[in-house]
């Protein structure tokens, strides 16, 4: 029997030159006078000239404007605390999360931090979380993706590193937590470099894949997943070889809103348990790259288990191997992608990873965020996620 749920209350403005539209449409959602605009603590937004133009939004609406500018790729529990005693010191009725998908976790974590009590972790279940559920409202978030990475612009998670316990979680999942705006507009994400539009074009790709292979997946996740994958295989490499080319920036943006709708209907596997618990312990890893390492092991440990060769063949065939027969050649696929990204050749070692953890880190995987090990269709105990980042390793 097929069940699913979905209910999906951000409103999203898709398409070039959508940022132009912002100030109308948050002078019809009335969310207060002052808002708090988180951005990385990069460059970038600054570079590009998106917070100048999100700033002239916010102006011309009659909204009052502060930036918290700290976020770091891999965000931090300590930056989140932070930017919430930002948003309450500075009275601010409403979060700008302008960035990619780091930012926008970030900015819904410190929503729920700006007007419930206690620290972060506290709400954390798994690893040293203390499993509370938060119960007052967060304060709004309009989410502004910049990058076509996670979905996050339109689903309720964010994730977040411990910096003392070397944990990554994800933590919201409440119908409050997700933005009430999205604005997809990909105009901004023409000066992603090419190494970083390949990272993100992977992730979203990944999202629905994971979505796609695990048992909550159902008709409705299946049509987005499959139309996601299918715009990722064609239009990923041409935006990492040109990134003014519009038309693949647009179908990328489509796909990776695609990716966070999926995550809403269906759930992810135990493949991002296994990056998170990379990048939590080693968090100069940009979290896309950590998933293209283990990826061509990890699909491989479940085409041989004969999870669901049927649906392999099927995204084998949506990646663009038309004549896939059998599920292998979703692998075969997927290596020549990432070969078209230039991204074939990414190892683990240079990112200080050395074999002898693995053990540990797949320990954590597991402790942290077991829930996506449960919506795998074959069990991967600690020893198998131990293996399949021994077999990646190099």
């Amino acid at each position: 029997m097929m069940s699913y749920n979905f209910y999906q209350p951000t409103r999203v403005c898709f398409g070039a030159g959508r940022l132009n539209e912002l100030g109308e449409n948050l002078k019809k959602l009335n969310l207060g006078k002052k808002a708090a605009i988180v951005i990385s603590n990069g460059k970038s937004t600054r570079a590009n000239g998106a917070l100048e133009r999100t700033k002239k939004q916010l102006a011309g609406a009659g909204i009052e404007a502060v930036v918290f500018d700290k976020v770091q790729s891999n965000p931090l529990a300590g930056t989140i605390m932070e930017g919430a005693a930002f948003v309450k010191e500075n009275q601010c009725d409403f979060i700008v999360a302008l960035g990619g998908g780091s930012v926008m976790d970030a900015s819904k974590i410190i929503a729920i931090m700006a007007t419930n009590p206690g620290d972060v972790w506290d709400y954390a279940f798994g690893g040293h979380g203390g499993g509370k559920v938060y119960t007052e409202t967060p304060v709004p978030v309009v989410a502004i993706t910049t990058t076509a990475g996670t979905g996050s612009e339109v689903d309720a998670w964010g994730v977040v590193n411990h910096e003392k316990y070397g944990e990554k979680i994800g933590l919201g999942g409440a119908e409050a937590s997700h933005p009430v705006l999205a604005i997809v507009d990909p105009e901004l994400m023409t000066t992603v470099p090419p190494q970083f539009t390949a990272y993100q074009g992977f992730d979203a790709l990944f999202h629905s894949t994971e979505c796609y292979i695990t048992s909550p997946a159902n008709l409705m996740s299946d049509m987005f997943a499959l139309t996601a994958i299918e715009n990722v295989g064609k239009y990923l490499a041409r935006a990492v070889k040109d990134g003014n080319d519009m038309e693949a920036r647009e179908h990328l943006a489509f796909a990776n809103t695609l990716s966070g709708h999926v995550m809403e209907l269906s759930a992810c596997s135990s493949e991002h348990s296994m990056e998170h618990a990379m990048s939590a312990m080693h968090p100069n890893l940009p979290h896309g790259a950590g998933l293209i390492m283990i990826s061509l092991e990890y699909y491989r440990y479940f085409i041989r288990k004969h999870a669901c060769d049927d649906r392999f063949v099927r995204m084998a065939k949506a990646l663009g191997k038309e004549d896939a027969s059998e599920p292998m050649d979703f692998v075969r696929a997927l290596a020549d992608l990432q070969k078209a990204c230039g991204v074939d050749e990414l190892k683990m070692s240079d990112y200080g990873f050395k074999s002898e953890e693995f053990l540990e880190m797949a320990a954590k995987a597991k402790d942290t965020m077991g829930g996506l090990y449960a919506a795998d269709r074959v069990e991967l105990s600690v020893e198998d996620t131990a293996a399949i980042y021994e077999k990646s390793f190099r």
